[in-house]
């Protein structure tokens, strides 16, 4: 059996797959695989170990007739077509719950960077320009006592306001359905997302990337925003129209961002966001602690393994997938 993987992995993870699998890896850990390498590779591949920068489409769907199973090593899958995967009978695997804290943590360093102008000041410094102790001398906002909007209570959603709550913080959020349990344990208050957008001095978008949040915050939603709020990203850059954003932040109508998400990644040095000085950016790397990644990693091969054996995955995208059968015997020395 035959496992592609589209990024450098972890030792212990490959050795996990090579133990029952052949394994065919790209060597770079910075730089994806081309398109046309993944292609050549998913041939005659029986499992596809990928990522968020990989389109897997029905096109590589075709060039892969031997695939049994797919395993992001992602929350989010919406590079993947799940629903031609599904319709071949082909499980998606994901890696949730274990990057909720490193995620939760990054969004609130982000917000506490942005609002402090942390990065404004160290370059200060870099750039030789502290001369003297000065009253307004970069100045931002206060968090504590703040109020924080989140949008997208899920697990990471919950994360972030455990944190607002040590932080003093009233906290609103907006939701497909209420979460009465966050409710009561974080003192969190339900609301639609105008009013959100409209109490909120920080807005954190924490939206899975889907068809109903495709660029849902967009000019008219930056418009009823506070002139000092601070919108934060780390769920997916597509949640937000990029210009409107631009426009919002060039113009002064909210009074910062801090990202790590964007629209089309990776961004490049020519992106007009780096024309903005009040706008803190980081390259993707909500979950990027040691721990978490390690976990990742492991729990996406575990997926594979699961899928080669034809046995439910620990983590489905579509559970409505049922194992084909006789899957079993092909792969009997895996987990044995």
């Amino acid at each position: 059996m035959k496992v592609v993987i589209t990024r450098k992995m972890p030792d212990s993870t490959v050795a996990l797959l090579a133990e029952h699998c052949d394994v065919y890896m790209w060597p770079d850990e910075h730089e994806p695989i081309s398109r046309h390498k993944l292609m050549e590779q998913i041939t005659d591949a029986d499992a596809l170990f990928t990522n968020v920068t990989d389109r897997i489409d029905r096109e590589l769907l075709d060039a892969a007739p031997r695939l049994k199973v797919i395993s992001t090593m992602a929350v989010g899958f919406n590079n993947i077509d799940v629903a031609e995967a599904t319709r071949r009978g082909i499980p998606v695997g994901h890696t949730p719950e274990v990057l909720t804290e490193a995620v939760a943590d990054l969004t609130f360093a982000l917000l506490l960077a942005t609002a402090r102008r942390v990065v404004a000041g160290m370059a200060f410094i870099r750039e030789d320009r502290w001369k003297a102790w000065g009253p307004m001398l970069l100045t931002g906002q206060n968090v504590y006592g703040a109020t924080i909007g989140i949008i997208g209570m899920g697990r990471i959603g919950e994360g972030v306001a455990r944190r607002a709550r040590g932080f003093g913080m009233n906290i609103l959020y907006c939701n497909r359905s209420r979460k009465e349990t966050a409710e009561q344990a974080l003192g969190a208050a339900y609301c639609s997302l105008d009013e959100l957008l409209k109490r909120s001095d920080y807005v954190v978008m924490l939206a899975p990337s889907t068809k109903e949040t495709f660029r849902m915050i967009g000019a008219r939603e930056f418009a009823l925003m506070k002139p000092n709020a601070i919108f934060i990203n780390t769920s997916r850059g597509t949640n937000v129209d990029e210009a409107a954003m631009i426009e919002a932040l060039r113009t002064g109508q909210i009074w910062g961002a801090g990202l790590d998400v964007f629209e089309t990644e990776p961004i490049r040095p020519d992106h007009p966001l780096f024309a903005l000085d009040n706008v803190v950016m980081l390259p993707h790397i909500g979950s990027a602690t040691v721990e978490t990644r390690l976990k990742m990693a492991e729990i996406a091969a575990l997926n594979i393994l699961a899928g080669l054996k034809g046995e439910p995955l620990p983590y489905r995208v579509n559970p409505e997938v049922h194992v084909a059968e006789g899957a079993q015997n092909k792969i009997k020395s895996v987990g044995n």
